[in-house]
């Protein structure tokens, strides 16, 4: 089973490393506890037993026939994004990962509310999923804002890392698309150090724009309009899987 933790004098890594902070925020209202109660168990992601892979194509039966592509993104935050990229593309499986329960009650209410049926979920932490995927079985992985874990002494707990990028260029297909989007220098600045010495992660970058300007089809999130409205200018990162 792949290793998240780093490699050794690279990062200095602790193992078990936790990239999320708190679990749970505001008391649920009785509409957010009921969705989570009935809702939630038949979109869950539960993984297979004995360490068997998790074939992500059999996690659509709603579809009517097999996705034409499987998208992923960890840590979806509240949700915007996710439920906009899936009632953009209903025929493509989009998988969030977000153990923080507030957010996974929003995502429940946008699917509800728009009757959204290519959804999965993870309220986990997305390292034991990403694990038990098959090589080259994602299209796209997003990592949009993720916790920069700002101090020096937390860096180690933030999701980019040596190990973990190679754990997504392992899951993508050729030519599949890692998408990052970040409002803090520093994090962007790690995500491309680290993304330069993985041997099958390309940056897709020609001109300043392209990661000055939001990827095409970008809804937005709600933490890219605060980060916008206290002055902070985002950086949005593509890289592509790199030909077996």
């Amino acid at each position: 089973m792949p290793d998240l933790n780093g490699r050794p004098g690279r990062e200095a890594e602790e193992p078990e490393r936790a990239f999320f902070g708190r679990r749970k925020g505001k008391r649920l209202r009785g509409l957010q506890e009921r969705r989570l109660a009935e809702l939630l168990p038949a979109l869950r992601i539960d993984l297979p037993p004995d360490d068997r892979p998790l074939d992500p194509r059999t996690l659509f039966p709603a579809l009517d026939g097999a996705p034409e592509e499987i998208w992923l993104e960890i840590g979806f935050g509240g949700g915007e994004h996710l439920a906009a990229q899936a009632e953009a593309h209903p025929r493509i499986g989009i998988i969030g990962a977000e153990p923080f329960v507030n957010g996974v009650v929003k995502l429940l209410a946008a699917i509800e509310a728009r009757s959204l049926r290519n959804v999965r979920i993870r309220d986990e932490d997305v390292t034991a999923l990403l694990a038990r995927l098959p090589d080259a079985c994602l299209d796209r992985v997003y990592l949009l804002y993720p916790d920069p874990w700002p101090k020096r002494r937390q860096r180690k707990r933030r999701f980019v890392s040596d190990a973990s990028l190679a754990e997504i260029g392992r899951v993508l297909r050729d030519g599949g698309r890692f998408r990052f989007a970040s409002d803090i220098d520093d994090y962007a600045g790690w995500t491309l150090v680290r993304a330069a010495r993985c041997p099958v992660l390309a940056w897709t970058a020609r001109q300043a724009r392209d990661w000055t300007e939001p990827f095409p089809g970008w809804p937005g999130t709600r933490y890219e309009a605060k980060a916008l409205a206290a002055g902070r200018r985002p950086t949005y990162l593509e890289f592509v899987r790199r030909s077996r």
